[in-house]
């Protein structure tokens, strides 16, 4: 029976972390004294208590040092001085210290953004005293400066200070247009580690792109050249840990550096120092995020267990290393990545060797024991919190996992020799990178194939109610199924859904609707719009504002082939995930408006269409496309509008599209203007149509006149849940109602559509707007 005496500690310590993160600092400290008070009460009921007294005595006792911990930390972002900073809105010099690697941010048609996670330090306005602190912070720096910057930089900057978001420890976001100005240099470690990341970077350039993007994301997270799609077949392979540092690399590492130590014969205090000392220096080539600080703590859980000679020391070790890092980063309770880490980590030491020990005992060979039972408890002890985040249950991630164990270590192993040596031999380095570039292709390989297993992953419900659900259901089960007859109705019960559900999954799998004739795509505030023009070919037109929103709608459509882009206007929510709609598929043609502004939208999509072979053309009133049932006209814009609220919005590309006898009309984001415009021009005969895009998200700047000429049967409204611009309008969807308009809302119901349906239309929804 493992020593479980933390576990109730640990357990409060995050609860308490994670509540005390929406608490003001003083609220937290109520909380926490509230705790140690009631564990002070519960040692003098001992009596009454009995063999739960330390059981309930560890919870409170650790949810109030939770409490505090989280509090003292909240009560930087609380002081007055820098709250009086965040409401004035002036600019300020602040000096920073840099805590990670800057991140290029996706999408977007203006200049790069970059998102930099930072330590405050001062902080100071115009001629007033500085505000001397050490808090965290996030800075959106645009300027090409903040790209190479090492962690442990001191850096300082003028910008703007925003109010953090709710929930974590940042006490503000700066939004920095200027360069950074650097005080000093990091230190000799961050720099080494440095050097060796980009050599290993240098080593994997002759590669192909995609193992040579995944190679430097598995050994050292490095993942600036990981091909975005590739990400995505990761995640939906419950295989995402791969894509980045993990405690399975830790695992690894230490485990061949221990067999090498151990072949001298050492002893167990030397063999834990000496696998210390590569855990450093992993965790610095690595560097020292979040994510890798995780998975280092997890692997010291093995270091203690082995100082210590004892194997049972293994939980308490996880739960002590669970509650250090709670305390010393409460940030970490609202983690997912530290969750899973923890989950994982305990499902490997409590489920697996059982279920390893019960194969064995079945005739299972040992090493086909190990590989079943490791990826199996994995996947249960993580699947509620997966399932929280994804809302659906993977059914393809334990198969996958198992098939990528063997690649994982050679890929691991190659990778960290090449980072070492290509500071001093980069020829050897590229060898030793392509050698490891042929497991990560069976990596790619297995990803790649297992994201499009049909109905790889079944729905369930998301957020917390959902994990939450999946925990109780998993845990009954496993305390059932100890009982050999429960074991075997589970599996016959198994067996006979999976022969029932799956053929009908195959052959009705629910999405995309049968018949569809137009869908809007849940891309947040933005706009995507896809037509079918034939068997994995579709119209798209506009792609968003970021460009995995876009690809992963087109992916559920089963889109291999888009035969015409067409560009509504050239602003950042329409053209964002413009390299979306490009991944992996060929993209025929791309039209747009013949109008200039945003400049920089324009270009991006001329340099992406420029990449995939095609240009840009310019589109206008008599420009007609048809294809197979698809027919599409454009009306607009007319003559160019100027001096509008909007000139980009009032001088979109409005479509007319006609699909197997059913009218469709996309508005783009027109604007009052524009609307009138196209009623003057056209009249309600040239106008009507069966279902409605709605122009600019449903904003309230819309023509009376020219909704009365269309009369939708179906309207579909493009926005983003709890976006800042009241989008849609509440009288706007009132009026489309009251005129008999079936409204769907991609912000409510995620990807919306209509469908063609005997003697009139249907309408479905996918569910599940993104956050």
């Amino acid at each position: 029976m493992p020593d479980l005496r933390l576990a109730g500690f640990t357990l409060g310590i995050w609860l308490a972390s994670l509540a005390a993160l929406h608490l003001s600092a003083g609220l937290g400290l109520f909380l926490g004294a509230a705790g140690l008070i009631a564990a002070g009460i519960l040692v003098l009921l001992r009596r009454q208590l009995r063999a739960a007294r330390w059981i309930a005595v560890a919870v409170v006792l650790g949810a109030g040092c939770g409490a505090i911990s989280t509090a003292a930390r909240l009560s930087v972002r609380e002081a007055p001085a820098l709250v009086a900073l965040l409401e004035s809105g002036e600019p300020v010099e602040v000096e920073l210290i840099v805590r990670d690697d800057p991140r290029l941010l996706p999408g977007g048609a203006g200049p790069p953004t970059y998102l930099v996670a930072v330590e405050l330090r001062t902080v100071k306005a115009g001629e007033a005293a500085p505000v001397r602190l050490a808090a965290r912070a996030l800075v959106l720096g645009s300027d090409p400066g903040w790209r190479g910057l090492l962690p442990g930089q001191r850096v300082i900057t003028v910008g703007r200070l925003m109010p953090p978001r709710p929930g974590d420890l940042r006490a503000a976001v700066i939004s920095a247009r200027k360069p950074p100005e650097l005080r000093g240099r990091p230190s000799w470690a961050q720099r080494g580690a440095g050097v060796l990341r980009d050599g290993l970077q240098r080593a994997c350039e002759p590669l192909p792109d995609k193992p040579g993007g995944l190679l430097p994301g598995l050994v050292v997270g490095d993942t600036s050249r990981l091909d975005p799609a590739l990400e995505e077949e990761f995640r939906t392979t419950g295989m995402t840990h791969l894509t980045a540092v993990s405690g399975t690399n830790v695992a690894i590492l230490i485990g061949v550096v221990l067999f090498l130590v151990r072949r001298t014969r050492a002893g167990p205090l030397i063999c834990a120092v000496v696998c210390a000392v590569a855990l450093v220096g992993f965790v610095l080539l690595a560097r020292p995020s979040p994510s890798v600080v995780r998975a280092g703590a997890m692997g010291t859980i093995g270091l203690l267990a082995l100082a210590s000679g004892r194997q049972r020391a293994a939980v308490p070790a996880l739960a002590a290393a669970a509650a250090v890092l709670l305390a010393a980063d409460p940030e970490l309770a609202a983690d997912a990545g530290f969750a899973l880490s923890v989950l994982a980590t305990a499902g490997l030491l409590l489920l697996a060797p059982v279920w390893r020990d019960g194969l064995r005992r079945r005739g299972c060979p040992a090493g086909v024991a190990e590989a079943l039972a490791v990826p199996a408890a994995a996947q249960v002890a993580c699947g509620p919190v997966v399932t929280a985040l994804s809302g659906t249950i993977s059914l393809i991630s334990v198969p996958a996992n198992l098939l990528a164990v063997p690649a994982i270590a050679p890929a691991t192993l190659a990778g960290v020799a090449a980072a070492v040596i290509s500071p001093f031999w980069p020829a050897a380095a590229e060898f030793l990178a392509w050698i490891g570039h042929w497991p990560t292709a069976w990596l790619v390989l297995v990803a790649h194939t297992g994201a499009r297993v049909p109905s790889g992953a079944v729905p369930w419900p998301g957020g917390a109610t959902g994990g939450l659900l999946l925990a109780v259901v998993t845990v009954a089960f496993l305390v059932a199924a100890r009982k050999a007859v429960v074991r075997r109705l589970a599996a016959i019960v198994a067996l006979g859904a999976m022969l029932g559900a799956l053929p009908v999954r195959l052959l009705a799998s629910g999405w995309p609707p049968p018949q569809w004739l137009v869908v809007a795509c849940a891309v947040g505030q933005g706009d995507a719009v896809v037509l079918p023009a034939g068997a994995g070919r579709a119209v798209v037109i506009d792609a968003g504002p970021e460009p995995d929103a876009v690809d992963r709608c087109l992916r559920r459509l089963g889109v291999r082939e888009v035969v015409l882009l067409a560009v509504s206007h050239f602003h950042a929510d329409h053209i964002g995930g413009v390299s979306g709609v490009f991944r992996d598929r060929r993209v025929n043609a791309v039209i747009g408006p013949d109008w200039p502004e945003p400049a920089a939208g324009r270009s991006a999509v001329e340099s992406a269409a420029g990449e995939a072979g095609v240009a840009l053309r310019v589109a206008g009133p008599g420009w007609t496309w048809t294809i197979g049932e698809l027919r599409l006209d454009v009306l607009g814009p007319g003559v160019p509008l100027r001096g509008t609220n909007s000139d980009p919005n009032n001088n979109s590309l409005i479509l007319r599209a006609v699909v197997s006898g059913r009218s469709v009309l996309l508005l783009g984001d027109a604007e009052t203007e524009q609307q009138d415009d196209l009623v003057s021009r056209f009249g309600p005969a040239g106008l009507r149509a069966d279902v409605l895009k709605v122009a600019h998200h449903g904003s309230a700047l819309q023509s009376a006149e020219l909704l009365d000429a269309v009369d939708p049967a179906v309207a579909l409204v493009s926005a983003g849940r709890d976006n800042d611009y009241g989008h849609p309008n509440g009288p706007l969807l009132s009026l489309l109602v009251r005129d008999g308009a079936r409204v769907l809302r991609t912000d409510e119901m995620g990807d919306i559509a209509a469908v063609a349906a005997p003697g009139g239309l249907a309408v479905a929804a996918r569910g599940d707007p993104p956050a």
